[in-house]
């Protein structure tokens, strides 16, 4: 969906010397390294293990950012591999799905009869069953964020790098647009739909603004 391709050494030495160091210190098998020749600087992590897993980056990632930077963006991605955040999103949205159809298990499969039921009510919950499934779900993504960022500090051993990679990426993302599904959007370490952004961006995203991820990553230094 990115159009990623996966490189190897040879192609790429200078990225692939550096997952593969931070992936050592992470304690985590070697991912696959991939590229999708996109400009705005922006990286994902998918597999649904550490032994099956994938580290992509955009081109405009590696043109853009310092290599401090890029370290502390790769390090997060590696911290979703070795938090195991794709599994974790596959039962958040089982859990959704189950939700969104609770309301219709209720309506239409309660083998009562009609007295006692409310109508209205039972046509507002399937309406808006969904919708709160879908907060969940995008909540719980926000918090795996977090934690992405806080283990991703760790193993890059320090905070500042991501930081203000964070910073600068998010700034990017505003500027430069990337064509990609909807669908994929999540999977990325900023959104990188932010150019298409509205009023409702915050509440529907799910990705935590990155102020509050920087705040929170400038903290764990002050705790140092």
């Amino acid at each position: 969906m990115y159009k990623a391709r996966i490189v190897s050494a040879q192609e790429e030495p200078a990225l692939y010397g550096m997952v593969d160091r931070l992936r050592q210190r992470a304690g985590l098998p070697m991912p696959v390294v991939a590229i999708t020749e996109q400009e705005q600087p922006n990286a994902f992590a998918t597999g649904r293990s550490p032994s099956r897993a994938v580290v992509a980056v955009t081109r405009g990632l590696l043109h853009y950012l310092p290599q401090d930077e890029l370290e502390g963006v790769i390090a997060h991605e590696l911290a979703h591999i070795k938090n195991r955040d794709m599994l974790i999103s596959t039962i958040a949205a089982g859990v959704a799905g189950a939700l969104s159809y609770l309301p219709y298990l209720l309506m239409f499969g309660g083998g009562r009869d009609d007295d006692g039921r409310h109508p209205y009510l039972e046509i507002v919950l399937i309406l808006l069953a969904p919708i709160g499934a879908m907060i969940l779900q995008f909540a719980i993504s926000r918090q795996r964020e977090f934690e992405a960022d806080r283990v991703g500090a760790q193993i890059a051993g320090r905070p500042e790098p991501l930081a203000h990679a964070l910073t600068r990426l998010d700034a990017m993302a505003h500027k430069i647009p990337m064509e990609v599904a909807p669908a994929a959007a999540p999977l990325a370490q900023v959104n990188p739909l932010a150019s298409r952004g509205g009023a409702m961006m915050k509440l529907f995203s799910t990705h935590p603004p990155t102020e509050e991820r920087v705040a929170a990553l400038l903290a764990l230094r002050a705790a140092r």
